[in-house]
């Protein structure tokens, strides 16, 4: 699916209409449920490792969808496109690190 596409129909489930400039109901919401999720996520994990339980990849899986909705809700409240915020995502990362992580391109970075 194409991440512009998946932004518009997730609009479709939020409580907050769009706004000109930002959205500060969307920015609230979207940044108090983004920490939400990654900590529901976080604590699947933790159990995983340090408690023993199962690994539910069914709700691995839906707790990132949970985060994913919350991050194209704050695209949304910032006027970005979700498509945008990606690509620029993966052209910092190649001019950081174009023929791959090291630990080297890591420390020595300029940015």
């Amino acid at each position: 699916m194409d991440l512009n596409a998946y932004q518009q129909l997730a609009r479709q489930t939020s409580r907050f209409f769009p706004t000109e400039g930002i959205n500060t109901d969307n920015m609230q919401m979207a940044a108090l449920g983004l920490c939400g999720e990654a900590g529901e996520l976080a604590d699947l994990i933790k159990k995983h490792l340090y408690h023993g339980h199962e690994l539910d990849m069914t709700k691995v899986m839906f707790e990132l969808g949970d985060i994913l909705w919350y991050v194209a809700e704050m695209c949304t409240a910032f006027n970005f496109r979700l498509n945008s915020v990606a690509a620029e995502n993966i052209d910092k990362l190649q001019a950081r690190y174009g023929t791959g992580f090291s630990t080297e391109a890591s420390i020595n970075r300029s940015k």
